[in-house]
């Protein structure tokens, strides 16, 4: 193979359906990008293209009860779809198209993640798994979100009623995330690993405050940068020049 396939591939970790894409070069880098919510497929096709142009494998997973995966929504934390796809890749998993079983030894696994799917990135830093992580404007104190745009009531009205069943799952689930203890890296702090996390927020964002963002990442001691302008940041954000400079050299 010469040059990128056209389009990701398909593949799937249990319920859990991932689009993927492989380097030209043989290479054990892995990326899973965690999406923001509500989203819609094919939001991260830029981002998978390029990040597997620059030598890593690339996994987008769709959450649980969100699109083509199975279950409900928020039955369980995001972050353990993304944490069934980290641990599944090294056994193996099955391309759709081709039925060919692709298998990556010893994998070196970065996550991403932003807006809601940053939130997943900082809880999955956790994992021994996971060799380091970077969120972008990511939801740390979902009752934070009072303040902004988009709180957690309107977002259970506007995704049933502008999504429909690509997010299958009762309107009372978006409780649990009103509650601060559900999906909620402010209520698990304790047990996230800083020295394994890089958060990324502008001051000018209107959708998740940055304040909690800033205070989170100084009390796990978590790498910080904050930018005076940006607004909201989506996982294509981090094709950014100034973002991936420093992402790269966060992962070394």
């Amino acid at each position: 193979m010469t040059e990128l396939p056209k389009y990701p591939g398909r593949t799937r970790f249990d319920s859990i359906v991932c689009e993927y894409m492989a380097p030209l070069k043989k290479s054990r880098k892995v990326i899973v990008l965690c999406s923001g919510m509500p989203g819609y497929p094919g939001g991260s096709g830029k981002a998978i293209r390029s990040l597997a142009e620059r030598g890593y494998w690339v996994f987008v997973p769709r959450y649980a009860g969100s699109w083509e995966s199975g279950g409900t929504f928020l039955a369980h934390e995001p972050t353990d779809d993304v944490l069934s796809v980290v641990r599944g890749i090294p056994k193996g998993f099955r391309d759709a198209w081709s039925g060919n079983v692709l298998k990556i030894a010893k994998p070196q696994v970065y996550v991403i993640g932003a807006s809601f799917g940053g939130a997943a990135a900082i809880l999955a830093s956790r994992d021994t798994s996971v060799k380091k992580a970077v969120a972008l404007s990511p939801v740390i104190d979902w009752r934070a979100q009072d303040k902004t745009i988009e709180p957690v009531d309107f977002m259970a009205r506007f995704v049933r009623e502008a999504f429909g069943n690509a997010y299958r799952g009762k309107i009372s689930v978006w409780k649990k995330l009103a509650s601060g203890r559900f999906y909620s890296p402010e209520h698990e702090k304790k047990s996230v690993a800083g020295k394994k996390l890089m958060i990324i927020h502008a001051k000018d964002d209107e959708v998740v405050p940055f304040a909690p963002a800033k205070r989170f990442s100084k009390e796990v001691d978590a790498q910080f940068a904050a930018l005076s302008r940006g607004g909201h940041f989506g996982t294509s954000s981090v094709l950014k020049p100034h973002i991936w400079k420093r992402v790269s050299g966060f992962f070394g």
